[in-house]
């Protein structure tokens, strides 16, 4: 009589391979862990090589010793096109090809290893690019150029590349400051969350430009302009999550000014100003990064200087004003830039005349930042900009 045995073999595999799966023993069934990766533009006119590339670990916010994600010329702000895999960097230089302009390049990005590989540069238009940001379609790119004063849209392609502008707009005049502000200095770019509107900063004039978009060619209308304090000297930028406010850095008068925002037209107001130090400082400053938090409930901003710190502030969810909470050290010199992770767990401060990134742990309940003991080391880190594994959002 023949035994079949077949049922308790398949029994016995049932229960024995998720055993030895787990065990690592049978490592092709297992999942393949997946990684955040943060990238840092840096100044390499101060010994750097580049673009560089670390591993986070969003469960404990270290990071792994950074290492060059690709060679690169002063790329000083990046950008990254979420789920294509392709990262743009300005390259924040006076001479392209022989022309007064700074470049622009383009690169893709392994997801196994985050090392880059150059698809492409182009002119930046302008001298000294010092911002890029993505139109909400991942059609084009849209360049400040500081020392120019001027701003530039580039077409993207599928596969990539950067094409030569679409639009290209110089800014004209001056402001009150006669050594910062003796002419234009268009600073950073934001877009509406319709993509109607690209709200550009200029530093030397004083000035918000509110410029129409045109998404399906890549063209810029004419502005609605929205003067500034004078001397206040507007730098970086961001709208609430939900589309009504807008937050401004004001990189000479050490402020946050909040307006209000009309998607119908694109119409700016000033509702509040506030500092972003501490009270009764009297030192030297100048503001540098604000970021708003995943939740929207508060917004950060950082100081350079004596203070060299990220102040705090709690935000009105219905009038979209702020109410300082704090100021922290960030532990190092000169806070160029600062990024918060999408979870909303982690903060890194890039330290750039003290060459470290450091690592916060932010309290999602108040707000408030904790120093981790984790950071690394790298040469005048300029920008840092997560970039979380497919699971993550």
């Amino acid at each position: 009589m023949k035994t079949d045995f077949s049922f308790g073999n398949r029994m016995a595999r049932w229960i024995l391979l998720p055993a030895l799966a787990v065990a690592g023993i049978i490592s092709a069934q297992a999942t393949p862990a997946t990684k955040d990766f943060v990238y840092i533009g840096t100044y390499t006119e101060h010994g750097s090589e580049g673009i560089y590339v670390c591993e986070f670990d969003p469960a404990t916010g270290r990071l792994t010793s950074p290492v060059v994600a690709a060679k690169s010329t002063q790329p000083s702000f990046l950008a990254v096109a979420r789920g294509k895999e392709f990262l743009y960097a300005v390259n924040e230089t006076d001479q392209f090809n022989g022309q007064p302009a700074g470049g622009v390049s383009a690169f893709s990005m392994d997801s196994s290893t985050g090392k880059l590989k150059l698809l492409n540069e182009v002119s930046s238009r302008g001298p000294g690019p010092a911002h890029i940001a993505l139109d909400r379609t991942g059609r084009f790119t849209l360049v400040a150029n500081y020392g120019g004063g001027s701003v530039a849209v580039l077409p993207l392609s599928a596969d990539g590349k950067i094409g030569e502008s679409t639009a290209f707009v110089q800014h004209k005049g001056s402001s009150v400051n006669h050594e910062r502000q003796e002419g234009p200095h268009a600073h950073a770019i934001a877009m509406s969350s319709d993509n109607r509107f690209a709200v550009v900063a200029d530093l030397g004039l004083d000035q918000l430009l509110v410029y129409p978009f045109d998404a399906s060619r890549g063209t810029l209308g004419q502005p609605h302009i929205v003067k500034t304090d004078p001397g206040a000297g507007p730098r970086h930028l961001t709208f609430s999550n939900g589309g009504n406010f807008v937050y401004v850095i004001n990189e000479m008068a050490s402020t946050v000014t909040v307006y209000s925002y009309d998607a119908r037209d694109g119409a700016m107001a000033p509702l509040q100003t506030v500092s972003s130090l501490p009270a009764n400082f009297g030192g030297k400053n100048t503001a540098a990064e604000i970021v708003l938090h995943p939740s929207g409930r508060f917004l950060y901003a950082s100081n350079r200087g004596d203070d060299n710190s990220i102040a705090v502030f709690a935000v009105n969810p219905s009038k979209g004003t702020l109410a300082h909470i704090e100021n922290v050290a960030t532990g190092g010199k000169t806070p160029r830039n600062f990024a918060i992770d999408p979870s909303g767990e982690w903060l890194l401060a890039a330290n750039q005349d003290s060459n470290t990134v450091v690592t916060f742990r932010i309290n999602r309940g108040s707000g408030h930042l904790t120093r981790s003991a984790a950071s690394i080391e790298v040469s005048s880190p300029a920008m840092v900009d997560f970039v979380p594994s497919g699971g993550r959002k």
